[in-house]
C-alpha cells in the first residue's frame, strides 16, 4: 500500500487516538508524528494477518502508550503542525466532545483505548484484536467503563 494514501485514508482515525491520549494540541501533534514514524517503519513488515485498519489502530494505541512512558522519563520531541484543534474549538458539539474527553482521560490507559474503539463503532472482536483481549473480556470491560463514566457525571 502507498504510505501517502494510507495516511490520507486513516489520518482522522490516527488523530482521534492521539487526541484521546493527549493533554493539549501540541501533545496530540507530537503523538500524531510518532504514530506516522512507527507506521512508516512498520509498513514493510505488515503481513496482512489483520485488516490494515486494525493494524493502524494497534500501532496508534501502542505508540500513544509508549509516548506516555517516554514523557514520564523526560524525553523531548519536536511538534508537528496540525490543521485540527479540538482543544480550542468552542462550538457546542466540540464542547460536548471535550467534556467526554475529560471524563475518558481519567480512565486507565487500557480502558481509554477500549472506550475509544467502541465509540468508533468497532466490533468487540475488532477491539479485542487491537488491544489483545477476547471479545467477551471487551464486553465485560465496557460494562465496567460505562459505570465509571456514569459515576463521573454525577
Amino acid at each position: 500500500m502507498d504510505f501517502d494514501k494510507m495516511v490520507h485514508t486513516y489520518k482522522s482515525t490516527i488523530y482521534q487516538v492521539c487526541y484521546m491520549f493527549a493533554k493539549d494540541n501540541d501533545e496530540a501533534a507530537d503523538l500524531f508524528q510518532e504514530v506516522l514514524i512507527n507506521l512508516w517503519q512498520g509498513l514493510s513488515s505488515f503481513k496482512g494477518q489483520s485488516s490494515l485498519k486494525t493494524w493502524i489502530w494497534r500501532i496508534s494505541l501502542n505508540t500513544c502508550i509508549s509516548f506516555d512512558r517516554k514523557k514520564k522519563r523526560g524525553i523531548q520531541t519536536q511538534p508537528l503542525e496540525m490543521d485540527i484543534d479540538l482543544f480550542n474549538d468552542t462550538d457546542a458539539e466540540t464542547v460536548q466532545v471535550k467534556m467526554l474527553h475529560d471524563r475518558i482521560s481519567k480512565l486507565g490507559v487500557m480502558d481509554r483505548a477500549i472506550v475509544m474503539l467502541w465509540l468508533e463503532n468497532l466490533s468487540y472482536d475488532e477491539i479485542g484484536a487491537i488491544v489483545g483481549i477476547t471479545a467477551k473480556n471487551v464486553s465485560v470491560k465496557l460494562v465496567r467503563i460505562r459505570e465509571q463514566l456514569k459515576k463521573m457525571s454525577n
